[in-house]
């Protein structure tokens, strides 16, 4: 009976002594009170009243969130700055063996190495510097912390918060900065739209100058062909008349005529004139004579 109860207690102490280390962990084992061994992920065994598990490491990444922290600028003033560490433990032995408290030291170098970043710089820098101060302390605390087991994988400032007149008098350098800006944009919007009035009535004044132009053109065009037709149809006019007078006196010249006629034609040309009032003729003698022998012609006729 006491045999089955010994073996009992040892299997009991076996099943104890088995070790799981599961994933994103690491376990530091010590024999004896000193280092043995880093145990991974997987199963282990650890011998009963000889190893002990010193510490149980998260290989996972750490974010830490300090607390503000008072630092001067080189212009003398007092601001409060919380930043933001991440971390990952790299070496367990290390983190184990190499620090007492690694959070609070981490913490303290931090503050410190903060304010010797800051203490190098202005108040305006340090507002527009924050990708320098978070590169810089990223490389100090590394460094720092590499004994330690610690990598550093980034650093953040989260919150700058400088003295409430500063803020007030920069909120009123930024109102007066909008203020400034917008003034520059309305003026900058009026030149323009000047421009754009000028460039108009420019282009009005080309147009119409364009249209009056070709206007006069057009007009001295309709003139031009206006007086060339004039004169060709006074041309023609002037051809035809002179081809009607040549034709009469080609008429004329080809008419034979005797002394009877002349004589007659003449006679209708006096009685033409006689028609008028208060009109004297005065027939020359010869025409008498050649009066007298119609109106005798004429009695004889009857």
């Amino acid at each position: 009976m006491s045999l089955i109860m010994l073996l009992f207690v040892i299997v009991i102490v076996l099943l104890a002594n088995i070790v799981i280390v599961p994933q994103a962990k690491a376990y530091v084992v010590e024999r004896l009170g000193a280092y043995y061994s880093t145990w991974n992920t997987g199963l282990h065994f650890k011998i009963p009243f000889l190893d002990r598990i010193a510490r149980r490491v998260s290989l996972k990444e750490q974010v830490i969130d300090f607390a503000p922290q008072p630092v001067i600028t080189k212009d003398n003033v007092t601001m409060q700055i919380d930043s933001v560490v991440y971390l990952t433990y790299s070496d367990p032995k290390l983190l184990t063996y190499g620090v007492e408290n690694p959070m609070s030291a981490i913490e303290n170098l931090t503050a410190t190495t903060l304010r010797n970043i800051i203490g190098d710089m202005e108040l305006d820098q340090t507002l527009t510097s924050r990708d320098t101060i978070n590169s810089k302390m990223r490389i100090v605390l590394d460094e720092a912390t590499d004994p330690w087991g610690i990598k550093i994988t980034r650093v953040e400032l989260k919150n700058i918060m400088p003295p409430k007149d500063i803020q007030d008098s920069m909120e009123k350098q930024m109102r007066a900065e909008r203020e400034r800006r917008e003034a520059i944009l309305q003026a900058e919007g009026q030149k323009q739209s000047q421009i754009l009035v000028a460039e108009g009535v420019k282009q009005s004044t080309i147009l119409q100058a364009e249209a009056k132009k070709e206007a006069q053109i057009l007009e001295a065009e309709a003139d031009k062909i206006s007086k060339i037709k004039r004169a060709e149809g006074e041309a023609d006019a002037i051809l035809k008349i002179q081809s009607a007078t040549a034709l009469g006196l080609e008429k004329i010249k080809n008419v034979q005529f005797d002394d009877g006629l002349i004589r007659y034609k003449s006679l209708e040309t006096l009685e033409k004139m006689s028609n008028g009032q208060s009109t004297k003729i005065i027939i020359p003698s010869e025409l008498q004579g050649l009066a007298g022998t119609l109106a005798s012609l004429g009695e004889t006729l009857k």
